[in-house]
């Protein structure tokens, strides 16, 4: 490690059979926490190269514990974080409206880190069940349309990573890894990324799979759609800008997307909004991120995605999906 080090911090990059490598090692318990640490800290200091990010990637799905749905032709709707907007947690929001409109979600998520309250932390509040457990996750998948897949337990590589992940607080490469590196491998992926070089290079790393996708980065830096401003997209066939006039909706504040101050307030506006008590600005941004979810999957327009996932909502369909995973959870 120490001889990586070295060269990372001359600017030096490592080659994609590196990069697996280094995070092999980690998860063979080889390096002790501080030099862990500095490996971390380093890309917060300079940018990844497209090569170590294969890398990492490749690391971490062939050390993964699988879980096979690809029965279900699922999506993922996940962003990188790190971000620093702390929104409400608007992709799991939006994972239950997707799943509400028949659109089966394998949801890749763990608890926040760089932000006050991440997936997990909503998910196990409202009593969802985390586990590895295959045959628990199909029956989510085919009762509620939806499973959650709690990052820790399909990723033992990474124990010897989260508490110092923890303790350093701020957003590292494994933000920008997550989003790619979940266990079920799903047909589609909805992902928000918090830089546009990111955004790229995801497009790059997708292009080379059979993964149906579609990335977003909104322009005044959210992981996601916001409707505060213009959100590139890129697909494996197009790229192009998206506006809110393009939902049928205006403009928001970034004031109107804002999330709680601790797990609890998060939770409670989570069950607000799913439960039809949100704002018309919260109602929005979590249906034009399900409407391209659902457009990614259906080839819909974001429009006609939008609709669809309004739909799902004020139904009580996405709350319904919530329901039945809460009565699978207590089994």
């Amino acid at each position: 490690m120490k001889n990586i080090l070295n060269r990372l911090i001359n600017h030096e990059t490592l080659s994609a059979e590196e990069a697996k490598n280094v995070l092999v090692n980690i998860s063979n318990g080889n390096y002790n926490t501080s030099q862990i640490a500095s490996f971390l800290t380093v890309y917060m200091m300079r940018s990844i190269s497209i090569e170590e990010l294969s890398g990492f990637r490749e690391a971490l799905l062939e050390l993964c514990i699988k879980i096979d749905l690809s029965a279900y032709n699922t999506i993922d709707l996940c962003g990188t974080g790190g971000d620093g907007k702390d929104t409400f947690n608007i992709s799991t929001l939006s994972s239950f409206v997707t799943a509400g409109a028949g659109v089966k979600v394998a949801k890749h998520g763990n608890y926040g880190l760089s932000s006050i309250s991440g997936s997990s932390n909503v998910m196990e509040k409202l009593g969802i069940k985390f586990t590895n457990d295959a045959d628990f996750i199909e029956r989510c998948i085919d009762k509620a349309g939806i499973a959650i897949l709690h990052a820790p337990l399909f990723h033992p590589a990474m124990k010897n990573v989260g508490p110092i992940r923890k303790e350093l607080g701020i957003k590292t490469f494994f933000n920008m890894v997550g989003p790619m590196v979940n266990p079920a491998f799903p047909q589609n992926q909805l992902v928000g990324v918090f830089n546009l070089e990111l955004a790229r290079m995801y497009a790059y790393l997708y292009q080379n799979t059979d993964t149906n996708f579609t990335i977003l980065h909104s322009l005044d830096g959210y992981d996601e759609i916001s409707l505060t401003g213009s959100t590139k997209i890129i697909t494996g066939k197009t790229e192009g800008m998206l506006n809110p006039e393009d939902f049928g909706v205006s403009l928001l504040k970034q004031s109107e997307i804002a999330g709680g101050l601790t797990i609890d307030d998060s939770a409670q506006m989570f069950i607000n909004i799913i439960s039809g008590k949100g704002s018309e600005a919260q109602n929005n941004v979590v249906c034009a991120n399900a409407g391209m979810a659902i457009a990614t999957v259906s080839k819909y327009s974001p429009l006609e995605g939008f609709q669809i996932a309004k739909e799902s909502l004020l139904s009580g369909n996405a709350h319904l999906s919530l329901k039945k995973l809460q009565e699978l959870s207590k089994d």
